[in-house]
């Protein structure tokens, strides 16, 4: 066999294991035959390899779920990941300055996956959950850290971009986010107002860290009650100080010089 087609039956295995991941429901063989488009055979072969790995588990009613060897390599990724070890003291910081709810998350293609959150110390009901992946055009953190890209790279993120209305306040198309994203950078910070969760309500500071090809953010986010106007820019000089510090953490602590100690 040659590379190109390992390659070819590798990208087909980590597209199967996506589709099974993201599922909001358990997918059956029927519904990853149609996702997938793949020969029978072809598909059979890789789920029965993806099961006997425990990397897909298979139901007895016939329904594919992801299996708990993810959890562990899941679990391995988060501990050993260094830009979230770099970022907790900052995250605890502000956690403790707001009371309420921390994100830090990266940019990856046209989302935001985040790498750890802070719960806040009142239960809120979010969608975030670590190691999920969220919509960069309607949440603080992923306006935040597509308004430092440069215009030709923010022009090939939005095109991968399919806008849904989350809520009534949702950004719905490029032209609107593009006049989002500019207010942004004339305040240095961004907020999600209720866009991607109704009730809920942000303040997020990109992070960026060149040498390390590191973009995303942190932020603060609260149930709209208790985060209105006057609370929301009591929020924004410790956001912004958290991503500067965690930015020059990471500029030193992920720098070769530094990992070869």
């Amino acid at each position: 066999m040659s590379s190109s087609d390992e390659t070819g039956t590798l990208g087909k295995a980590i597209h199967l294991l996506d589709l099974i991941a993201s599922a909001q429901d358990a997918l059956r063989f029927s519904d990853l035959l149609k996702l997938t488009g793949q020969p029978k055979g072809s598909l059979h072969r890789q789920l029965r390899h993806l099961v006997v790995e425990g990397l897909v588990d298979l139901s007895p009613d016939g329904a594919y779920q992801p299996g708990l060897r993810l959890l562990k390599f899941a679990s391995r990724a988060w501990a050993r990941n260094t830009a979230r070890k770099l970022a907790e003291p900052h995250m605890k910081q502000l956690h403790d300055v707001t009371g309420e709810t921390v994100h830090f998350g990266v940019l990856r293609e046209a989302e935001i996956v985040y790498l750890d959150k802070l719960e806040s110390r009142q239960a809120v009901r979010m969608h975030s959950q670590v190691g999920n992946a969220s919509p960069v055009y309607c949440t603080g953190i992923g306006k935040a850290a597509i308004s430092c890209l440069t215009e030709d790279r923010l022009a090939d993120l939005v095109q991968q971009v399919r806008f849904h209305r989350y809520t009534a306040s949702t950004i719905a198309d490029a032209a609107a986010l593009k006049n989002a994203l500019g207010l942004i950078r004339q305040r240095g910070y961004a907020e999600d107002l209720e866009e991607h969760q109704a009730g809920i309500c942000c303040v997020a500071a990109s992070i960026v860290v060149p040498s390390q090809n590191f973009i995303g953010g942190i932020s603060v986010t609260a149930p709209v009650f208790r985060a209105g106007p006057l609370e929301r820019e009591k929020w924004v000089a410790p956001v912004r100080r958290a991503a500067s510090l965690i930015a020059d953490d990471m500029a030193c602590g992920l720098s070769p010089v530094h990992q070869d100690r």
